[in-house]
């Protein structure tokens, strides 16, 4: 965070100029909202929404076929999002 010390800056817009402004973050927050996700990601995305924090968890998913996952090179291990996402769902429990 900056520290701005007492200092108070005050900008002054036409309120034509301040809808404007605001319709453009609006836009441009929609846009980076709606970009389409990737469809492979790292162990570390795929970690975050398995909500699993154990490297030996994501090699066993590997080893039983949990989820799929491709390797193009020897140390690059990427995950399908979608058989992530599939597996969550498919272990989801209905409420009574």
């Amino acid at each position: 965070m900056a520290d701005f010390g007492s200092r108070l800056d005050v900008i002054c817009l036409e309120s034509e100029a301040f809808y404007a402004l605001v319709d453009e973050v609006v836009a441009r927050l929609k846009d980076k909202h709606n970009a389409p996700l990737d469809k492979w990601i790292d162990d570390e995305e795929a970690m975050r929404l398995l909500r699993v924090s154990s490297k030996t968890t994501m090699q066993k998913y590997r080893d039983e076929g949990m989820i799929r996952f491709t390797q193009p090179s020897r140390k690059t291990i990427l995950y399908d999002r979608d058989s992530i996402m599939e597996f969550l769902e498919k272990n989801s429990k209905d409420t009574f």
